[in-house]
């Protein structure tokens, strides 16, 4: 799977799938995919049934087609390896100059697997589901009118944690602490761990922290009912619906989980250091001087 409008992934996935079936492999790939871009044998299928039949999901791009690949494949039991051809490569963690390599590697039964938590969220309305989504990373509350304040209320298993104004209000799990989570202010958790990060979205009120719970407990977000604005609800971006005032949205751990794959030898904390620049010398950079004082001054 990956962005049919990249080019660059289209290449690499031209390689890749050349390459497996040069092995005596069996490929199918997304049917969203160019028909040009990959060999006659490839296999056509729709998203959702990419993993019904299959040993091994390839997602090539960046984090954001890791997570949608994760996604489509929720429940089938089914692992999931990326190719990194985005930018930061939290997820998708195989360089494409390492990919035959290493997935080559990966079908020799020579890999580090372990699994992610899912979430799964419910807009409601009153004892009505109205929609449903699944999210690897988060699923993201944000108000719907630009320049407006968002009222809503959060609860734990039912009970009243806050009230909150501010722009929104995210539920993480530890996966999708590196990304919208941690620019909101969360920290960051490592993904073995079972927790749910409730972090509010530029917060008005200075005390207003970010919350970590266990992942047994079921958190819900209220948009309050005198707020006359609307808000959007997503999945690891992806849109669920509208939450309208006095509506409320629930989520919870997923019992299924996500088995991702990577090359032998990865180092969670090695990965943050990479991404966020970690253990920088600050004398080794080269700060501006100061310009130089006139004669006399």
């Amino acid at each position: 799977m990956g962005n049919p409008q990249d080019r660059r992934t289209l290449d690499s996935m031209q390689v890749l799938t050349t390459h497996l079936l040069a092995a005596g492999r069996k490929v199918q790939a997304s049917e969203s995919l160019r028909a040009r871009a990959l060999p006659r044998q490839v296999r056509r299928v729709p998203d959702e049934k990419i993993a019904q039949r299959t040993d091994l999901v390839i997602a090539i791009g960046g984090d954001g087609s890791m997570l949608y690949a994760a996604r489509r494949i929720a429940g089938r039991k089914t692992p999931l390896l990326g190719i990194n051809r985005g930018r930061l490569g939290f997820l998708a963690d195989v360089g494409p100059e390492q990919m035959l390599a290493r997935v080559d590697e990966v079908l020799a039964g020579k890999y580090v697997s372990e699994q992610r938590m899912l979430l799964l969220v419910d807009l409601r309305h009153g004892d009505e589901i109205v929609a449903s989504g699944t999210a690897l990373n988060d699923v993201v509350v944000k108000r719907h009118a630009t320049g407006r304040m968002c009222e809503y209320q959060t609860f734990v298993d039912g009970r009243y944690v806050n009230t909150h104004l501010g722009d929104g209000f995210i539920v993480s799990t530890p996966t999708g602490s590196t990304a919208y989570a941690l620019s909101c202010g969360g920290p960051i958790v490592e993904p073995s761990l079972d927790a749910l990060l409730l972090i509010p979205i530029c917060p008005h009120t200075l005390s207003d922290r970010p919350l970590v719970i266990p992942a047994t407990r079921v958190a819900e977000v209220r948009l309050r009912a005198a707020q006359s604005e609307h808000a959007d609800v997503s999945c690891d971006g992806e849109p669920v619906g509208q939450l309208a005032p006095g509506w409320s949205i629930q989520v919870r751990a997923a019992r299924e989980r996500i088995e991702l794959i990577h090359p032998v030898g990865y180092d969670y904390f090695a990965i943050l250091r990479s991404k966020l620049l970690w253990g920088r010398d600050a004398r080794d950079s080269n700060p501006i001087q100061p310009p130089a004082k006139a004669d006399g001054g």
